[in-house]
């Protein structure tokens, strides 16, 4: 089917560009979805690719996204280093092709308007992959925030150390990777903290952000940053990261919230970077929302691909992507 239509259509054709860890993930995760069928694989790793390849045998096997946009596809799912996004979506909306994307869309707020006012032109879907909007539970706090059962959000605290670090070069290449831990960890419980309450108006007070236990330079790549911000309610929301944390578990990961009625706390079980639980806590109370196990980890994915099967113009809820990049870009700019 021609990519130029908006209607709704069978089934997806998908193009997947990066077959690294979490682009190889992704199209696991979804290859069995009958709304999909895989029709590109890329990447410039001739073993991750032969390896992708093998197992979906009838897609089409490339080196580049250029390779990939000259098959008939409906979408694209980039999963390329950080500073190849941009471009790489650009060039996929030029073309009238929807895109699901890794965080960050782009390496700057300024680049990420960019691409969103891309899709916006050409009237295609545009995702990125904010995945713990998806686990278990977390719709359900959002409903309950929105209906008061938390009362007015007092303050919003938000932790993800990590243990360990990237091991790609690319990701200490500040031009490449776009920023430290901020940028890889920080922003997807950023994210979480505004998604759940609906974008509010949020200001940033504070950054420090560190590289090897010394102040950061504004052109370093952080291994710990700590940020404070205010929201117009007067809420006060606090993100601490950090790759190689001393910890003494893989990853400690939660998002804790208070409330004038009531308050919830989301934090992964035993140092796991899979495994959650979410309660919603009154006073000493807890009623817990949900628990591991959970299959959470392509349910973004899932969700904009049964989007873009039923119409893929533009969604204009894309716009709100920029508002963690505006935030973590004034971060790295104070």
């Amino acid at each position: 089917m021609s990519a130029a239509a908006n209607v709704a259509f069978e089934r997806v054709r998908l193009g997947f560009v990066g077959l690294g860890w979490i682009g190889r993930k992704r199209l696991d995760g979804i290859a069995a979805d009958p709304a999909i069928e895989v029709a590109a694989l890329c990447d410039t790793m001739g073993s991750r690719l032969d390896a992708a390849a093998s197992t979906y045998c009838g897609a089409v096997a490339a080196t580049s996204l250029e390779d990939v946009l000259r098959t008939e596809i409906d979408g694209v799912v980039i999963a390329t280093p950080n500073g190849f996004h941009a471009s790489q979506a650009m060039r996929c909306l030029a073309r009238g092709i929807a895109v699901f994307c890794q965080k960050p869309l782009a390496t700057s707020a300024r680049a990420t308007r960019e691409v969103i006012g891309a899709a916006r032109a050409a009237d295609r879907l545009l995702e990125v992959d904010f995945c713990y909007r998806y686990v278990v539970g977390m719709h359900e706090l959002k409903r309950r925030i929105a209906s008061g059962a938390l009362g007015e959000i007092t303050a919003i605290d938000l932790t993800f150390h990590n243990a360990y670090g990237p091991n790609r070069r690319w990701c200490f290449d500040r031009a490449a990777a776009g920023g430290g831990c901020l940028l890889d960890l920080g922003v997807h419980l950023l994210d979480l903290a505004l998604w759940l309450q609906d974008f509010p108006d949020v200001e940033l007070e504070s950054v420090r952000r560190i590289a090897q236990g010394r102040p950061a330079p504004a052109d370093a790549i952080e291994d710990q940053a700590f940020i404070q911000l205010r929201q117009a309610n007067g809420a006060v929301v606090r993100l601490a990261c950090s790759w190689y944390a001393q910890i003494g578990c893989d990853a400690h990961i939660e998002l804790r919230v208070l409330g004038t009625k009531g308050g919830a706390v989301w934090n992964n079980l035993d140092g796991s970077f899979y495994d959650f639980e979410l309660h919603v806590c009154r006073g000493a109370q807890r009623e817990r929302l949900a628990r591991a196990p959970d299959n959470w980890g392509s349910r973004a994915l899932v969700q904009w691909v049964h989007k873009l099967a039923a119409d893929r113009s533009f969604d204009p809820a894309a716009f709100d992507i920029a508002r963690s990049a505006e935030l973590i870009d004034e971060a790295y700019l104070r």
